[in-house]
C-alpha cells in the first residue's frame, strides 16, 4: 500500500504489473505482521506493508538532494512545503537513473531513467465547529524508460563475464507511465472517535518490448531451453548471441503492451476509550474496489546478423499476440477490536471479502474487438478471514506474545478456482536485557491450498494463470538482536543489529503436468525460491558531525525447481554474502555531504535463474552527494 491505498496496478485482477512506488521519495514504512493484518487485504499470509509517501510540514521548509556515481549514474530529489491553521501543501519531485552495469556488444545504455511527482494539499474544514474536519488531494505522475530484458546468460557465459548481454536483446525496453489521484477526508468527533474517507484511482500503462522467443525451421524454442542446454541447441543459442546470420523472424520480441487502473473508495471508524483501567479500540473498515488489466499485446519479427545487428522483417498487428481484458469487483470490510488490561493484550479481528473476478478474451483474430469470438470466463468468491493475536508484558523488559489468522489470497478467474488459503501460527517474545533489545519468533504457516502463478518471471508463460500446488508447510524462526556498545554518556554512539530467518518448506502432495515450471513436485519436496538461510548484520558510528554504516546481507542458496536434499548445479542459485557502506558529514545544520558504496567487496554473484539464464547482482559502485535543508 501507499498511504493506505492498494498501489499494485490490478490487486486483485492482475497483481504482477512491474509497479512499485519509488521507495526514495517514501518517509516511513509500516510493517505489520501476525494477526493484526487482518484489516488489510486482499493478501493476509505474509504481512502487510505500507509506505507512507512525504508529509505535508507543519512549517514551511524543504529539501534538494543531488548525488552521482558509478555508472553515469544520477539522482535529483526536491521537495518544498509549509501549511498553517487553514491550508497546507507539498510539492516534491525526484528523477533518478543509470547507463547500467551490464554491456551490450552495440554499446548500447542497458540502465533506466525515472521521473516522479507529487503534490498535496489540504484544507482544515469548519474551524469553528464542534466536529474537526479535513480535505487533502494528492496527486502523484511517474514515468520510466529501463533498457531491461528477461534474457540472461548460459553458465559458461557467466562464469566468463557475468555483466555481458547478448546482442539479440539490444530493443529489449520497457516504457511505463503512472498516476495516482487521492481525496481524503477526516472528521475527528471527539479525542476518541475519528472517521477517515479515501477516494482513490490509480492508471498504470507500460509496454515491455523484450526478446521471447527464437524460431527455426518452423521450430520454437524457448530462451530458457536454450540457455539451460546451449549444446543441444546450439543454432538457436549462436542467434542469441548474434554469431550468424539468421532468417527472417527467426527473432521474436514481443510488444508486452498493457494498461491497467484500480479505483475505489474506503473509510475506517476508529473508536477508543477507557473504562476504568480498561483500555479499549474498536476500527471498523469498509472498502469498495474495482480493478481491470487491459493486454493488446503483438510480437514482431526480427532476423539478426554475425555482427549482432537486428533488423526488423515482420511488424506484427497490434492485438495479434494477445487480446483480453480481465477485471475485478471486490467488497470489504473488516472488524478490529484490542483490549488492554493490566499486562495483557488481546486483538481479536475479522476481514469479509467478496470477490468476483472477470476475464473478456476477444481472441488474436479479432483486433477491432467487435465480439465475434468473445470468450467469457468469471469466478466468485466470498469468505470470512479471522484472527486473533495475544500479548503478555512480565516488565518493561520481557514480554510474550502468539497468534493464530487465516492467510488468504485471491483465486484466479477460472471459474469454480478456489482461492489460496492456509491458518498462521507464530508464537514468540520481545525483550531487553542486558542492553541488548530484540525479538525472537517462530511461526508456521499451514496451507491447505497453495497457489502457484503462470508467470513469464518465475519461467511460465507468462499467462497470469493460477494452479493449484495443494497442502503446503512453511515454518520457520526470526531473530533481532539491537545493542549499542557505547556508554550512555559518550560522545559517540556504536549501535549493532543483527537479523536471521531460518525457513524449512515442505509440499504435502504431489503433482506435474501443466505445472512443470515448479518441476515435477513430490510429497516432502522444498518449494523453489526460499533460500532456508537469510540474515543481516549492521554496524554504525554515529556522532553530532558524521556517521559511518557498515551493512552486510546473507542470502543462502535456494533451488529454482522444486526438490529434496543437495541441489543439482542447473538448478541452484548459489548464496552470496554483499557488504554495503554509507557515511554522512554533516557541514552545518542546513547542509551535508553523503557517500555510499553498493557491494564494498566487488562481490560477484548470480541473483537469479529465472526466466532464463543467470544474472548478475549489482556488482562494485560508489556514490557520492550533498542534501541541503532549508
Amino acid at each position: 500500500m501507499e498511504d493506505g491505498v492498494l498501489i499494485a496496478p490490478a490487486p486483485y485482477s492482475a497483481s504482477s504489473a512491474y509497479y512499485f512506488p519509488t521507495i526514495a521519495r517514501m518517509e516511513a514504512l509500516e510493517v505489520l505482521k501476525g494477526s493484526s493484518q487482518v484489516q488489510y487485504g486482499p493478501f493476509t499470509t505474509g504481512g502487510a506493508i505500507n509506505m507512507i509517501s512525504s508529509q505535508i510540514p507543519t512549517e514551511f521548509g524543504g529539501k534538494v538532494r543531488a548525488s552521482y556515481g558509478s555508472f553515469n549514474s544520477k539522482q535529483l530529489h526536491t521537495k518544498i512545503g509549509g501549511s498553517n491553521n487553514t491550508f497546507g501543501y507539498m510539492v516534491e519531485y525526484l528523477n533518478y537513473g543509470s547507463y547500467g552495469f551490464k554491456t551490450l556488444p552495440s554499446g548500447k545504455n542497458t540502465g533506466f531513467n525515472k521521473n516522479d511527482f507529487v503534490a498535496k494539499f489540504a484544507v482544515n474544514l469548519f474551524q469553528n465547529a464542534s466536529v474537526k474536519q479535513s480535505l487533502e488531494f494528492k496527486f502523484q505522475y511517474a514515468d520510466e524508460v529501463g533498457n531491461e530484458t528477461y534474457l540472461g546468460l548460459s553458465e559458461t557465459d557467466f562464469n566468463e563475464n557475468p555483466f555481458f548481454r547478448y546482442a539479440s536483446s539490444n530493443e529489449d525496453k520497457m516504457t511505463t507511465e503512472h498516476t495516482q489521484y487521492m481525496i481524503t477526508h477526516k472528521a475527528e468527533f471527539s479525542k476518541n472517535i475519528r472517521l477517515t474517507t479515501t477516494a482513490y484511482r490509480n492508471n498504470f500503462a507500460r509496454n515491455w518490448y523484450k526478446l521471447d522467443a527464437v524460431t527455426l525451421n518452423g521450430n520454437r524454442q524457448s530462451l530458457a531451453s536454450i540457455l539451460e542446454d546451449p549444446n543441444t541447441f546450439s543454432e538457436y543459442y549462436d542467434v542469441v548471441r548474434g554469431t550468424v546470420n539468421s532468417n527472417p523472424d527467426a527473432i521474436g520480441i514481443k510488444a508486452n503492451n498493457r494498461k491497467y487502473y484500480a479505483q475505489g473508495i474506503q473509510s475506517k471508524l476508529d473508536y477508543h476509550w477507557y473504562k476504568g483501567d480498561v483500555f479499549h479500540d474498536l476500527e471498523i473498515g469498509l472498502r469498495y474496489h474495482y480493478d481491470e488489466e487491459d493486454r493488446f499485446q503483438w510480437v514482431d519479427g526480427y532476423s539478426i546478423s554475425n555482427a549482432g545487428d537486428l533488423m526488423l522483417t515482420t511488424a506484427a498487428t497490434p492485438g495479434t499476440d494477445a487480446n483480453r481484458i480481465t477485471s475485478a469487483n471486490a467488497f470489504a470490510s473488516f472488524v478490529t477490536y484490542k483490549l488492554k488490561y493490566k499486562n495483557w493484550t488481546f486483538t481479536p479481528g475479522v476481514r469479509y471479502e467478496n470477490i468476483t473476478l472477470k476475464r473478456e478474451d476477444f481472441g488474436t483474430n479479432d483486433v477491432n474487438r467487435t465480439g465475434t469470438n468473445l470468450a467469457i470466463r468469471e469466478n466468485n468468491v466470498g469468505i470470512f478471514i479471522p484472527g486473533m493475536g495475544a500479548n503478555y508484558r512480565f516488565d518493561n523488559r520481557f514480554s510474550l506474545f502468539g497468534g493464530i489468522h487465516k492467510g488468504f489470497s485471491p483465486p484466479g478467474n477460472q471459474e469454480g478456482q478456489e482461492p489460496e488459503e492456509s491458518i498462521n501460527y507464530e508464537l514468540g517474545t520481545r525483550f531487553n536485557l542486558y542492553g541488548v533489545s530484540g525479538e525472537f519468533v517462530g511461526f508456521f504457516n499451514d496451507y491447505s491450498n497453495l497457489l502457484g502463478s503462470d508467470l513469464a518471471a518465475t519461467g511460465g508463460t507468462g499467462s497470469l494463470d493460477q494452479f493449484n500446488a495443494g497442502e503446503v508447510n512453511v515454518s520457520g524462526i526470526e531473530l533481532l538482536l539491537n545493542y549499542n556498545f557505547a556508554k550512555k554518556d559518550a560522545k559517540i554512539a556504536l549501535p549493532f543489529s543483527f537479523g536471521y530467518t531460518f525457513t524449512n518448506t515442505e509440499f504435502q502432495n504431489s503433482f506435474s503436468g501443466a505445472d512443470s515450471f515448479w518441476g515435477t513436485v513430490a510429497a516432502g519436496d522444498e518449494l523453489p525460491y526460499i533460500p532456508k538461510h537469510q540474515f543481516n548484520v549492521s554496524f554504525s558510528l554515529e556522532h553530532s558531525t558524521f556517521e559511518i554504516n557498515v551493512n552486510g546481507r546473507f542470502n543462502g542458496e535456494f533451488r529454482t525447481l522444486a526438490g529434496k536434499g543437495s541441489i543439482p548445479d542447473n538448478e541452484r542459485v548459489n548464496s552470496n554474502f554483499v557488504v554495503d557502506m554509507s557515511g554522512k558529514y554533516y557541514v552545518n545544520k542546513q547542509l551535508s555531504l553523503t557517500t555510499n558504496i553498493i557491494n564494498l567487496l566487488d562481490e560477484t554473484y548470480a541473483a537469479s535463474r529465472v526466466p532464463a539464464g543467470l544474472r548478475p547482482g549489482h556488482p562494485f559502485g560508489a556514490y557520492a552527494g550533498l542534501e541541503f535543508r532549508f
